[in-house]
């Protein structure tokens, strides 16, 4: 099967809008300096949480979900089927490597969430519920990030989108490798939870 240049025209909208640095962005503009030195240095709504600033965190969640979000549904809608799975892959990897940020980004956890929702409700759907829920209940951010992740080709296959499955299992073993400090941590018993310190 040929390559396509529908879907490098998906891996570069996916890529370039999946690199905007919302968490940074955000914080700079409310004077509140450059998230990536507090905290974890991630430029995710976890980290910036910790400037205090709920209302920028809460924003930035929602920037970083939609920056996942709009290149899928842009894909499915003008580029075809064959091309969502790329702009799904282009999408986190430009929010976890940025160029403009010397390709240290954010984790992904969030931008996936949005390529689940484009993807499919019900893929998103179960993402979000595995997600929140371990949050509430165990208020750990990188375990139920992660978990999150894990869950979306499994939700794939079970809802009958199972040709997205191989990118999503991509994007949980990316996520899943980036989270590599925050597993031995856990392994430790030393994970903090949302709202104490770096993670």
């Amino acid at each position: 099967m040929e390559f396509g240049i529908e879907n490098l025209w998906a891996m570069l909208l996916g890529y370039v809008l999946g690199s905007i640095p919302f968490g940074l962005l955000l914080t700079s503009m409310a004077g509140m300096g450059d998230v990536r030195k507090i905290g974890s240095g991630n430029i995710g709504a976890t980290n910036v949480l910790r400037t205090g600033n709920k209302g920028l965190a809460a924003a930035t969640l929602l920037l970083d979900l939609f920056k996942g979000f709009l290149p899928v549904f842009l894909a499915w809608r003008y580029l075809g089927e064959t091309s969502v799975g790329f702009a799904a892959l282009a999408a986190v990897i430009g929010h976890c490597f940025p160029v403009w940020l010397k390709f240290r980004g954010g984790k992904g956890v969030a931008t996936l969430a949005g390529v689940c929702f484009g993807i499919a409700w019900p893929i998103g759907l179960v993402y979000a519920a595995v997600w929140i829920g371990l949050l509430a209940l165990l208020r750990i951010s990188s375990l139920a990030g992660m978990a999150a992740a894990v869950s979306a080709p499994v939700a794939a296959l079970l809802t009958g989108y199972g040709q997205f499955a191989p990118y999503l299992a991509v994007i949980a073993a990316l996520i899943m490798w980036l989270h590599r400090a925050n597993i031995s941590r856990l392994r430790a018993g030393t994970e903090p939870k949302v709202g104490g310190s770096a993670t």
